[in-house]
């Protein structure tokens, strides 16, 4: 069998995998048509509406294996029918991304329905579970933490598919350098899709009308924990590796290269005896940097992972007014001095090793811009913890009793239950609805 064939047969298996409408299927084993009930998806989410969060978690496995079974078994099945074949076509990787974007089409515009499906978020997350586990990981850690806090699937589902872009983009070296770009286009492309299938759900958010799942067991509880756990971890985070780690590190290194040969350098002679005080500083500054360099992108994507779940948690709270609403400006401001101090601490770590460049000018350069780039570094990571501090002190303020909305029932969201009249922890199913 040809290479082109052999690759044939899984691709169009997992279009066909992809295609599988589990959520109708269960809809209609339940005597539902969820077609013309709720929202009118067959979603999960529709279906957890509709059907109770039992189904509703069902169709969103059965929908989750349906992405991660087809990218995973397209390159053994097409090695299986043509050894060599995977890599005759280009690379493994780029037949994954196209078994990952067949299942994904198939989900959304499936043969069977006449085209007409979901919206693609659990199959979706499926293939990148295979493709990119570390950002999928996070995203879906996104979508529970804004799930939790909101209770507005969409909302979750929207910001779980932006953190995944920007977990691969940043986290990913060379993300647009041919090995990596496959994965990285199909999680563009495949972002993109997701939005404009919410295009409908967007306006309802901009409008304040987009309907909230009912409340359910221990969400209170669950906020309220992951709100101190996230400040806890941010702030004693923060502070040991700003007032403990970091000079220690500098310190460290200061002590090494003045001591001299010891078991600290292996017995290696690292710095000429007689070397001037100033080399000798500067040579611990390089290897100090060299150590710690390293460290701040995980330092500030710990910070920001901790920051956005604090925002979102603080959130819920936000209609109870006062110092809750102080919280949200405290945290938010917190997180934008994450966003703005990141891509100054890696100019710095930049500008740090670059001072003692072979090349006079670029070394010079680099002098003139460290102490200035690093002072302001240095100021708005203080910023950071002191209101990192400021928003876990405020946690022993948390409201004591859960924030309710009472608004009544939108018009116009087809069958929708409204932003929150719906507080039952578990919907009864629709009975036998045709």
């Amino acid at each position: 069998m040809s290479p082109t064939v052999a690759a044939s047969v899984p691709l169009a298996l997992a279009y066909l995998v992809g295609a599988l409408p589990f959520g109708y299927v269960v809809g209609r084993c339940c005597g539902v048509n969820l077609f013309a009930v709720g929202s009118g998806n067959i979603g999960a989410t529709n279906a957890a509406r509709v059907l109770g969060y039992r189904f509703g978690a069902l169709v969103f496995l059965l929908d989750l294996l349906k992405g991660v079974v087809p990218v995973a078994f397209v390159v053994p099945l097409a090695e299986t029918l043509a050894p060599g074949s995977a890599t005759n076509l280009g690379s493994p990787d780029a037949l994954r991304v196209g078994a990952a974007a067949l299942a994904f089409l198939g989900h959304l515009y499936p043969v069977y329905l006449g085209f007409r499906g979901g919206k693609g978020v659990a199959t979706g997350a499926g293939t990148v579970f295979v493709l990119a586990p570390g950002p999928g990981v996070l995203a879906i850690g996104v979508w529970v933490v804004v799930l939790f806090g909101s209770r507005i699937v969409s909302l979750a589902s929207l910001a779980a598919v932006t953190i995944l872009v920007s977990a691969r983009l940043i986290g990913t070296p060379a993300a647009f350098a041919p090995a990596a770009l496959p994965i990285t286009l199909y999680l563009l492309i495949g972002t993109g899709l997701v939005v404009l299938k919410h295009r409908a759900n967007i306006a309802r958010l901009l409008a304040g009308t987009e309907s909230r799942i009912g409340d359910f067991p221990m969400r209170d509880t669950a906020v309220r924990g992951l709100h101190v756990l996230a400040l806890g971890l941010w702030f004693g985070g923060a502070a040991f590796f700003n007032f403990g780690t970091a000079t220690a590190i500098f310190a460290s290194f200061e002590e090494v290269v003045n001591a001299g040969p010891s078991d600290r350098t292996a017995n290696e002679t690292i710095v000429p005896a007689d070397a001037s005080p100033e080399r000798k500083k500067a040579l611990a500054s390089a290897l100090a940097g060299s150590a710690v360099g390293p460290v701040f992108p995980r330092y500030f994507a710990m910070q920001a992972v901790c920051g956005v779940i604090a925002l979102v948690t603080a959130l819920s709270w936000w209609k109870a007014g006062g110092v809750h609403r102080g919280r949200v400006y405290v945290v938010g401001l917190a997180v934008l001095t994450v966003a703005v101090g990141w891509p100054i601490s890696e100019e710095v770590s930049r500008l740090r090793l670059l001072r003692f460049s072979a090349d006079p000018d670029a070394a010079n350069a680099a002098k003139a811009a460290f102490a200035g780039w690093h002072v302001v570094s240095l100021l708005l990571s203080m910023v950071t913890v002191g209101l990192a501090g400021v928003a876990l002190a405020l946690a022993a303020k948390l409201p004591n009793q859960p924030v309710r909305n009472t608004k009544q029932p939108a018009e116009g969201n087809r069958g929708e239950t409204s932003e929150t009249s719906n507080t039952s922890a578990d919907p009864e199913p629709v009975a036998q609805m045709k």
